[in-house]
């Protein structure tokens, strides 16, 4: 009798915190900062180091590996049913250029942690298993952020984003090739039963409610906007002040407004203006022309819509009350993501059966589990990170909660694959 007979997952199956810790704490070195993160940008060398670690420890627990055209690395376990569609997770070893230790990273090894679990409890999924690493999640060498899940779902053309360019003017296709992973495995989406992935809440909410997990059910819709405003420079000592074509003034009272109109639908309205740059940046001239970005996000795609109206009107009204001319330009248009039904659910069933404190959440940053959720089933789990702290070197998270985390991952994936020679429910 073989320990999958004997052993319920739902109440006696653990992964290992300490394996899971150490494992991060390896992937840490490569690339880290002395401020205690990580600098890993995508398609560097040091992304080149962590893709071959994940890549070792995959193969030595007999996992098969496939790369494709955008650098995505696939490790596969193999189940009792090779043609059954395959349950994955995964997420991203690339960083911003002042990363932190978990920040996707946490996503990949806990599906690594996964397999390294049912490896050693021998126990035979029914549909195959497999662990993701999707390229530049991070988007801060090469734009736009997901394009490595992008690409692969479709969501992105792959073409158009090998020929992207970083600040040197090296194409994505270009670094690819220089670090040795520009992939000629044909892989798609069209077998994958479901999709899961783990990561750091990035926000306080967890934290400061106690709980350990937090079930994601969807994600905030994101519309961006480039805003310029052209005034008329002019001597700030002369010019009376009703007279003026304030460029910054205008961009003053929107800023406000942004921030008005996210506060006024709550508890998932979100606004910022992230980048201010003025013209022409003298202290004593008034400035001409101001060129800043808008953020504007919400879970309902119909009140995302009333917020961005709302903002045209504003710019409108406060361009014509200071004189300027306007040029509104859309950067980036998500609609919300919503999560299935099955993967939120196997989340959840997890969460309880394992005595994990949890609350329902909804994601406000994007991840690759949105672009999966437009062709596949997919799902999301979070765990606290310490003040909401993300991006940032001083990011941390607690090895309880990783593992936490880790032991919902596990439990919610086989829900999903289901065990060789048990009977589905």
């Amino acid at each position: 009798m073989t320990i999958a007979n004997v052993l319920r997952p739902t109440t006696e199956l653990r992964t290992d915190r300490e394996r899971l810790w150490q494992a991060l704490m390896e992937m840490a070195k490569v690339g880290a900062t002395p401020k205690g993160g990580v600098n890993r940008q995508a398609f560097t060398d040091l992304d080149r180091q962590s893709r071959d670690l994940f890549i070792e420890w995959c193969r030595a627990e007999g996992c098969t590996i496939r790369i494709d055209a955008i650098g995505n690395i696939f490790a596969r376990r193999e189940g009792q049913e090779p043609d059954s569609p395959a349950v994955m997770t995964g997420s991203h070893l690339d960083s911003q250029p002042t990363g932190g230790k978990f920040d996707g990273v946490y996503g990949v090894l806990a599906g690594l942690e996964v397999i390294r679990t049912l490896n050693q409890h021998d126990i035979r999924t029914r549909a195959p298993i497999e662990v993701v690493a999707w390229s530049n999640e991070e988007g801060c060498r090469f734009a736009p952020c997901m394009m490595g899940s992008g690409a692969f779902t479709g969501q992105l053309g792959l073409e158009e984003m090998l020929a992207r360019t970083d600040d040197e003017n090296i194409s994505v296709g270009e670094a690819l090739e220089a670090i040795g992973y520009c992939g000629t495995d044909r892989v798609t989406p069209d077998h994958i039963k479901a999709f899961f992935e783990c990561h750091i809440e990035q926000g306080p909410i967890l934290e400061d409610t106690g709980n350990a997990v937090g079930v994601v059910v969807g994600a905030l819709g994101q519309k961006w906007f480039d805003l310029t405003l052209t005034g008329l420079e002019a001597h700030a000592g002369p010019t009376p002040m009703p007279l003026r074509r304030d460029a910054m003034l205008g961009a003053a009272e929107i800023t406000q407004a942004v921030n008005r109109i996210a506060n006024a639908h709550q508890p998932h309205g979100r606004g910022t203006v992230g980048v201010v740059n003025l013209h022409p940046g003298s202290r004593n001239v008034i400035p001409g022309q101001v060129k800043m970005t808008i953020d504007l996000r919400h879970f309902d795609s119909e009140t995302l819509t009333h917020m961005t109206e709302e903002l045209h009107q504003v710019i409108k009204e406060t361009s014509q009350r200071h004189g300027l001319a306007f040029e509104l330009t859309p950067a980036a248009d998500f609609s919300p993501e919503y999560f299935a039904d099955s993967c939120v659910g196997s989340v959840r069933r997890a969460a309880e059966a394992l005595g994990c404190s949890h609350m329902d959440i909804v994601s406000g940053a994007g991840h690759d589990a949105i672009f999966m959720g437009r062709v596949t089933q997919a799902g999301m789990i979070f765990v606290p990170c310490e003040n909401g702290i993300s991006h940032n070197e001083i990011e941390n998270a607690n090895a309880s909660d990783l593992n936490d985390g880790c032991n919902v991952l596990l439990h919610a994936m086989l829900e999903q694959a289901g065990i060789a020679g048990e009977a589905m429910e």
